[in-house]
């Protein structure tokens, strides 16, 4: 495990993280640079989504503290975390047959207050985020007709319109094609590069993982197994202890990045894929299946 010693507004400390009588993480220490995109990456059901969830407030630990701008999180009011938290969540519901335009002008919720009416400033906001997201076009449907990869830009959208500097997704390309992944990708990128936003987001891809992240937060069984620099700490040792996956890492020729090229049992010996056995349909007069007759 690497050691950093970088600035940080969103921390856990010694968190015991899990639901009813299922405990995911104990004692789980983790600092997020601030000014950085942080990747947190690991197998199904290693805690990474749990502890997103407990970074953003949806999750109370049993025990430790989650710390924001140095206060514990669960003890700032929730209007205060909400403008300088921004959250997208696993598969997020959204109130049946609202618009987009109405869905996404909810993160600006959080700014209002009862002297402070709509602003052109407000406007602004909600529509930059609709153009960066692609989804100006789409005002004014209803969410629940648009298909899955459209629904996810509107939420990421929501969050933008939020207009904090740390925003926490996970796993954001979820239903989305290979194209859109990695526009959703170069975009926190450019708000990260930009406008100095602090992102942490869980992905499932390692690959985009290691070419997107600043910080790379690798965990197995709850525990954090190694942080830092994806060019540092992505080793094929790394990836077969979190995933148990052998692989080779090779560098990424358009990023310079680690690239995971997974050895999988038809193309780990021969490099290429053994022939299927021929079928005897002689043996007893019929013709192979899927033959034409």
């Amino acid at each position: 495990m690497t050691t950093e010693h970088t600035p940080t507004r969103l921390a856990a400390d010694q968190v015991t993280l899990g639901y009813d009588q299922l405990e995911v993480a104990r004692d789980l220490s983790v600092a997020i640079p601030d000014g950085r995109i942080t990747c947190i990456v690991g197998a199904n059901a290693c805690g990474k989504s749990t502890l997103l969830r407990a970074l953003a407030r949806l999750l109370r630990p049993a025990s430790g503290t989650v710390l924001l701008d140095g206060e514990s999180i669960h003890r700032l009011p929730t209007r205060e975390v909400a403008t300088k938290l921004g959250i997208l969540p696993q598969s997020p519901i959204a109130p049946e047959g609202i618009t987009v335009a109405d869905l996404v002008a909810r993160g600006r919720y959080p700014h209002q207050k009862w002297f402070r009416q709509w602003t052109g400033t407000d406007e602004a906001i909600i529509t930059k985020a609709m153009i960066a997201t692609g989804t100006l076009d789409l005002a004014r449907r209803p969410v629940d007709e648009l298909s899955g990869g459209q629904r996810q830009r509107v939420w990421i959208a929501m969050t933008l319109a939020q207009g904090t500097d740390l925003m926490l997704l996970d796993e954001p390309t979820t239903y989305l094609d290979l194209a859109h992944q990695v526009e959703v990708l170069d975009l926190l990128v450019d708000l990260n590069v930009d406008e100095h936003r602090t992102v942490v987001l869980v992905l499932h891809d390692l690959n985009h993982a290691a070419r997107y992240s600043d910080h790379l937060i690798a965990m197995r069984d709850g525990k954090v197994i190694a942080h830092g620099d994806p060019t540092e700490i992505v080793t094929a040792e790394l990836v077969e202890h979190v995933f148990g996956l052998r692989c080779r890492v090779e560098l990424d020729p358009v990023s310079d990045t680690p690239m995971v090229i997974p050895i999988g049992r038809h193309r780990a010996r021969t490099g290429r894929r053994a022939p299927a056995p021929a079928v005897n349909a002689e043996s007893n007069g019929h013709a192979p299946i899927g033959a034409d007759r």
